[in-house]
């Protein structure tokens, strides 16, 4: 989730550009909405079913229908495609619980966020050796992985941990298994994450959440709906929807079955975590 986009996407040029856009009018003449997915639980999945779900879709759902559209469409791919995807038009908007970030926001405009994130490591047991933030890795030389793309990745070299150590893998699930099998001390993700993959684990454990440091202070993240540049009609008509259903307790109530926690919940903007490159 918490994945860097590729470097060097470009942006669409749209004649809309220069008036907000004009995607929330023809998505209502469509009545269907494709939402750019990346295949992760539980921020937006396929289930055993063959049935879109995770916290982005089922909001997704939610804030369209009060939009006037009336079904939303999966577009599934990789992570790192999502921005690209969403650029070059593949689907509407993003919905994947993407971290909001300055160097996303250069590509992309986001929704205010959702909700927010701590990190959790993955570890064996009892935490043999002691590891409980990113500054723990680093001076216990702690064999590490992360995620491809992941946020993590970063959090990590901030700490001090060399990137060319890393180990990366797909996902959670198997970050889960390298620790498990002992290729690593260690695998760093999302709060939400981590404790639902150790669940049924006999062998490892989700650590205590924590906020990493960036530029020395504890940093928090928060996951957002992304859209092209041009569209801050639809981005603006989103949040307003998405206002409601936040004062209303209706947001908790449809992220509580994914896990989310009251902790969670967030009024954090997206121009904060932006720091100033979000556009509209």
């Amino acid at each position: 989730v918490g994945a860097l986009a590729a470097a060097g996407c470009t942006r669409v040029a749209t004649a809309a550009g220069t008036d907000g856009g004009d995607l929330l009018q023809r998505l209502r003449a469509q009545g269907v909405v494709r939402l750019g997915i990346a295949g992760e639980i539980p921020f937006g999945y396929i289930d055993k079913d063959g049935h879109l779900t995770g916290e982005a879709p089922e909001l997704a759902k939610a804030v369209f229908r009060r939009l006037g559209v009336r079904e939303v469409q999966p577009v599934p791919t990789e992570f790192g495609s999502l921005i690209p995807g969403l650029n070059s038009q593949q689907f509407d908007v993003v919905a994947a619980g993407m971290y909001v970030n300055p160097e996303r926001c250069a590509q992309v405009i986001f929704a205010d966020p959702d909700y927010q994130m701590l990190d959790s490591f993955i570890v064996r047991k009892g935490n043999p050796k002691g590891l409980h933030d990113y500054r723990d890795v680093v001076a216990k030389k702690a064999k590490f992985a992360t995620g491809t793309g992941y946020a993590e990745i970063q959090y990590a070299v901030e700490a001090g941990y060399k990137e060319s150590d890393i180990l990366i893998v797909p996902d959670q699930v198997a970050g889960l298994n390298a620790v498990e099998a002992g290729r690593v001390d260690v695998f760093a993700g999302t709060a939400l994450t981590t404790r639902a993959v150790v669940r049924k684990s006999a062998k490892a454990e989700a650590t205590r959440a924590f906020a990493p440091l960036v530029a020395g202070k504890p940093h928090v993240d928060g996951g957002a709906f992304a859209f092209r540049s041009a569209e801050t009609r639809l981005r603006d008509a989103f949040n307003v929807e998405l206002r409601k259903l936040k004062k209303s307790g209706e947001l908790f109530r449809i992220l509580r079955p994914f896990g989310f926690t009251e902790a969670e919940m967030t009024g954090l903007t997206a121009k904060e975590l932006c720091g100033g490159g979000q556009s509209g």
